[in-house]
C-alpha cells in the first residue's frame, strides 16, 4: 500500500524516525480539503505512545477535512541545511501515514492535552498546567494521529557523514 523508498541508503532506521518526531517542535498536516484539494497546514505537536497528538478549535478546515476522510500525513523536518557551494540542502524529515480523528473521551483529552503542556511549556508547574487546560477545556479540541507508515529519509551527505 506504501510505497518503497527508491534510495535505500538515505533511509532512517525505525528509531530514528521516532527520535526525529519526539524531538521536532512543528510539523505539516495534510489532509484531503474541501473540493478535493490537499491542505497542509503546520502544527504544533507531540509525539508520545506511537502516536501524535495537535490541539485545534472545535470547528474548522482541518477538522471538517479529517471529519470527512481520516486518511492523513504528517511531515517534520529536522533539518534543511542549504549548501549553496553544493547546489543542494542537508536535510533530514519524516513523514507519517495514517489516520486521524478527535479524541472524544475527556481521559484521553486531558493526557493529550497535558503531553503538549509539558513539551512546549517544562517549567509550567503541574496546577499551572491544569488552570490553563481548565481555561479552555469547553473550546479544545484534540486530534490525533495514529500511525500506519512511517518513514524517513535524509540527504546522501548526511548518510556518508555517519558511516
Amino acid at each position: 500500500m506504501f510505497r518503497e523508498m527508491r534510495r535505500k541508503k538515505q533511509a532512517l532506521s525505525p528509531e530514528e524516525c521516532e527520535e526525529v518526531l519526539e524531538r521536532g517542535s512543528s510539523g505539516v498536516l495534510a489532509v484531503l480539503g474541501d473540493g478535493g484539494y490537499p491542505y497542509a497546514v503546520p502544527l504544533s505537536y507531540v509525539y508520545a505512545d506511537g502516536r501524535l497528538f495537535f490541539h485545534c478549535a472545535k470547528a474548522g478546515h482541518k477538522l471538517d477535512a479529517i471529519t470527512r476522510e481520516p486518511k492523513a500525513s504528517f511531515c517534520v523536518l529536522d533539518q534543511d541545511r542549504v549548501v549553496p557551494e553544493e547546489y543542494t540542502t542537508y536535510f533530514r524529515s519524516v513523514i507519517v501515514f495514517g489516520r486521524a480523528g478527535e479524541i472524544k473521551d475527556d481521559a484521553g483529552r486531558r493526557t493529550a492535552a497535558e503531553l503538549l503542556a509539558q513539551k512546549y511549556c517544562p517549567e509550567e508547574s503541574a496546577e499551572g498546567v491544569t488552570a490553563e487546560i481548565d481555561r479552555f477545556w469547553r473550546t479544545l479540541c484534540i486530534l490525533e494521529l495514529v500511525p500506519e507508515h512511517i518513514s524517513g529519509k535524509e540527504a546522501i551527505e548526511l548518510t556518508r557523514q555517519r558511516g
